[in-house]
């Protein structure tokens, strides 16, 4: 493989642990040269929490990396294998449009994956062009850095560069890389790559390199594989909860799009949902629904369950004995996930205690609002800041029914009136990134215009300020906007 390392003095420390695994399971490569990147955005907080310093990121040797045209010191770059099912069909994938660098040491000892998408091809392209268009990438760059805002665990954008080359889709677009960050990239789907085509001592060499990476707090008297699938089935049950408590859509939950840390990945046909209704898909291939609104949790759930099947060698010697062990685990996650669902709903109704009825009267409200169209974001700042004139909903009998239960339920609670709204606010949303509001700035950023890009993403770095200048984008869109979104990233 050509060297292209430069020396970049930046706070740069990197490794890669990850080539410590056997071969099987990355291929080394190095990203294909761009002719005249620019710099369209730099992720400044992300810069200086990774360690890194700001003014020097922006000069011109440091795009060049950004662009895959130079490699700094101590990179060592990889495209990683894994497999994965595609909307439940298994198929062979891998990096076809990635390529890791390495792991940043920030100065707090915390280790990140930086990883290039959209810097050409790799062994895993299946005949793509390994490139990304300037479109799919400032999506990302918007979507994760609202999730991460949204106190969702993410993977996060550093930068987006555009390369100067066209790409060729439907259309021809302006070329463009991102700059990844994440806890790690092993998915699911390389556990699942593992469990089709590595060696039983290839498999738990992931395994237990999956265990130092993230999970160094086990206990030594239990089964460690088994407390892998634990954890991963608690972090999973968070994520999907926290989703649904802001209306977010992943829109392609293939098992190489879960995360065995926990983080959202891969945002490619996601969006939020306004008008609250269960059934709410936004991506153009899902056309059956499988990864509608609703079904997340249903999907995470067999998600999880294709990954404790990858441990089975690795529960126990007794192929039974071990399919028990796994059953037992993955049939903790539907309670897990009803439990963290329903704490954050409680919060969300400024709800302190527990009572049994709880779930009850937040699944009433959902029914109502789904019956009467309403807006899931602002049906819950709607109540936060008591402004029951806003919408529709708010006049029927079935609502004024449930407020009532709602306020006699507030009533039974030491906590004050002052505080469960305090807690409303700490939970709600007063923004959200609205698809139209999205695609704006996509198209003006395609036209070279970054302003309302900026704009957006400075509105939406506070979702829980509730500041006057984000009413305007709480905004809805026109009645009976139909939105779709494409697989891109």
């Amino acid at each position: 493989m050509e060297e292209m390392k430069v020396k970049i003095e930046i706070g740069l420390n990197l490794e890669n642990s990850y080539v410590n695994l056997p071969k099987i399971f990355y291929d080394e490569q190095n990203p294909t040269p761009v002719d005249s990147p620019k710099l369209v955005i730099l992720n400044n907080p992300l810069v200086k929490y990774l360690g890194l310093d700001v003014e020097s990121l922006k000069n011109n040797e440091i795009i060049e990396m950004f662009a895959g045209n130079s490699m700094p010191e101590g990179a060592n770059p990889i495209a990683q294998a894994y497999a994965g099912h595609q909307f439940g069909h298994f198929t062979m994938l891998g990096d076809g449009r990635a390529i890791l660098l390495g792991e940043q040491i920030t100065p707090k000892g915390e280790r990140f994956d930086i990883q290039l998408k959209g810097p050409g091809r790799t062994r895993y392209s299946r005949g793509g062009d390994g490139r990304a268009a300037l479109g799919p990438m400032l999506r990302e760059y918007i979507i994760s850095e609202a999730m991460h805002a949204l106190g969702i665990p993410t993977t996060r954008s550093l930068a987006v560069v555009t390369t100067g080359e066209s790409v060729i889709r439907e259309n021809i677009l302006p070329g463009a890389i991102l700059t990844r960050i994440a806890s790690s990239h092993i998915r699911v789907g390389t556990f699942q790559y593992a469990g089709e085509y590595c060696s039983h001592e290839e498999l738990k060499a992931l395994a237990d390199y999956t265990l130092k990476r993230h999970f160094t707090d086990n206990n030594a008297s239990e089964n460690r594989y088994l407390f892998l699938l634990k954890e991963v089935i608690k972090r999973q049950a968070s994520l999907i909860a926290k989703w649904m408590h802001v209306g977010f859509v992943h829109g392609v939950m293939n098992t190489d799009n879960m995360t065995i840390s926990g983080e959202s990945i891969d945002y490619g046909p996601c969006a939020f949902m306004d008008t609250y209704d269960p059934a709410t898909v936004f991506s153009s291939i899902d056309r059956q629904g499988r990864y509608a609104y609703g079904n997340q949790p249903y999907i995470a759930g067999w998600n999880l369950t294709r990954f404790a099947e990858t441990l089975l060698p690795l529960l126990d010697n007794n192929e039974d004995k071990a399919v028990e062990i796994a059953q037992s685990a993955i049939s903790d996650f539907t309670d897990l996930y009803r439990s963290y669902w329903l704490s954050g709903m409680r919060s969300k109704l400024g709800i302190f205690n527990e009572e049994t009825e709880d779930q009850e009267l937040a699944l009433e409200l959902l029914n109502i609002m789904k019956e009467n169209e309403a807006d899931y974001t602002n049906t819950f700042i709607a109540l936060t800041f008591d402004k029951l004139s806003d919408m529709e909903l708010f006049s029927t009998d079935e609502f004024k029914s449930w407020y009532k239960k709602w306020q006699n339920r507030l009533d039974r609670q030491q906590e004050s009136r002052d505080s469960s709204y305090e807690l409303m606010r700490n939970s709600n949303p007063a923004v959200i990134p609205r698809n139209h509001r999205v695609e704006e700035a996509l198209e003006a950023a395609n036209k070279g215009d970054y302003s309302v890009l900026e704009r957006l993403l400075d509105v939406i770095s506070k979702p829980y300020a509730h500041l006057p200048e984000q009413k305007e984008y709480a905004i809805l869109p026109k009645k009976n906007c139909t939105y779709r979104t494409f697989c891109g990233t």
